[in-house]
């Protein structure tokens, strides 16, 4: 961690050698590496970065250590449940933890919900959030992956919201090499940094004593300092309040949670309101225990899934995922004795294949806008222009024995009738 104010230098060492992604050793030993977006400049290709006011040592140095004990000292435990629990909170956002008997714990701002909205990962309709199909995906991926595809939304909404987007890349690139559980200063932040501070301790990837306006320091979370590391330490600290919650219920440490019969009911093991919410977005709940939620699939909720954008093979993906150890033990058994060799999903074939079933009802009707040319005089004065619309690929329907026919393109046929008549 830089302590002498040059929060972008990646200086050699005796000690532990602190070295830029990519950086060789040759260049190492040359001298100070600098970080910006895209490339790793080295000794005179840095002139444009270093011009930039959030890469200087000096009074505009970013990531300095603040020099003063804080009062209210945070812990890194305390900064990895921040993070969980802002984090969870948005995920609870999208797929509507704040739905009956449900409480929502965080409250989320007005530019968090909107970056969500333009990021297409939930609609609004009559005020109320539906999660789309690119949302349902996005809550299924890692943690890191989710941290990341937020990122990316954030710059390219960038200068939307009145930033410079270059200088926020540069700003997020350098949380991720800030030390847990250190505060840093806030006040030789530029106004576009301290928009992004802000915008970013909603997602709980900065922590700042509340108000945070009036903070003089902040915290990079877990969900900063991993970004650009592996992202199994970061899904594993994530994932520990689910696993607390349904560890008590399973038995096994990180194990699945959901048990689905071949009469389509579903059991699930867990009291995190995302996992329920998530699991109501497919299934009509029926009960509710401190441990345990009961429900089953039907077809009116899938249908309603269905409408939502989300497809069956991601609801027969999150089943899996989530397979209780019993299921999985039971389908490894039964893929033994599979002779034909065919792999085996954990899920009851029945149970796959009416989910896939119920979705094809709603695909049987495909709409196709275009134009329908009808009420012709005689049938060779019908047979003409039909068979030019079929000649160039326009025409979609027909009727000879209605004298009618439907097409994607009119203009074409309209001019041939013209040329017809003239």
């Amino acid at each position: 961690m830089p302590c002498d104010g040059r929060a972008l230098h990646a200086r050699p060492s005796s000690g532990g050698r602190s070295r830029v992604m990519g950086q060789s050793r040759e260049q190492e030993r040359a001298g100070p590496c600098y970080i910006h977006p895209g490339k790793t400049s080295h000794h005179d290709e840095y002139d444009d970065l270093e011009s930039s006011p959030s890469v200087h040592g000096d009074k505009s140095s970013f990531g300095v250590p603040c020099s003063t004990p804080d009062p209210n000292a945070v812990s890194i435990a305390d900064l990895d449940e921040y993070a969980r629990r802002q984090w969870e909170g948005v995920l609870g956002y999208m797929v509507g933890t704040s739905g009956p008997g449900v409480r929502e714990t965080v409250s989320l701002s007005r530019g968090v919900k909107q970056l969500l909205q333009a990021g297409h990962l939930v609609e609004i309709h009559h005020g109320r959030v539906d999660i789309t199909q690119d949302g349902f995906a996005f809550v299924l991926q890692d943690v890191n992956t989710q941290v990341w595809q937020i990122i990316i939304l954030y710059v390219e909404s960038a200068k939307a919201l009145q930033v410079n987007d270059v200088e926020v890349l540069s700003f997020i690139f350098l949380l991720s090499s800030l030390e847990l559980g250190q505060s840093y200063e806030k006040r030789h932040l530029t106004p576009d940094q301290l928009r992004a501070l802000a915008d970013l301790t909603d997602f709980g990837i900065i922590y700042q004593h509340a108000p945070a306006s009036e903070a003089d320091r902040f915290y990079p979370t877990r969900l900063a300092t991993t970004l650009t590391s592996d992202s199994s330490a970061l899904s594993n600290t994530m994932s520990s309040s689910l696993s607390a919650q349904t560890n008590a219920a399973t038995g096994e440490p990180g194990s699945g949670f959901i048990i689905i019969e071949t009469n389509y009911r579903l059991y699930a093991y867990t009291s995190s309101p995302l996992q329920i919410s998530l699991i109501a977005l497919f299934t009509t709940l029926k009960y509710r225990f401190p441990n345990l939620v009961t429900g089953k699939i039907t077809r009116q909720s899938i249908r309603r899934a269905v409408e939502m954008g989300i497809t069956a093979d991601q609801i027969i993906s999150y089943l899996s995922t989530h397979a209780h150890p019993q299921m999985r033990k039971e389908g490894a058994v039964k893929s033994t004795s599979n002779t034909a060799g065919i792999p085996r999903s954990v899920l009851p074939p029945t149970v796959v294949d009416q989910i896939r079933l119920w979705q094809l009802e709603r695909d049987r009707i495909k709409a196709t806008p275009g134009f329908l040319f009808k009420e012709f005089a005689s049938l060779a004065e019908y047979e003409g222009p039909c068979r030019y619309a079929e000649e160039i690929g326009v025409l979609v329907w027909k009727s000879d024995r209605k004298r009618m026919f439907f097409v994607t393109r009119y203009e074409q046929i309209v001019s041939y009738l013209k040329s017809r008549s003239a």
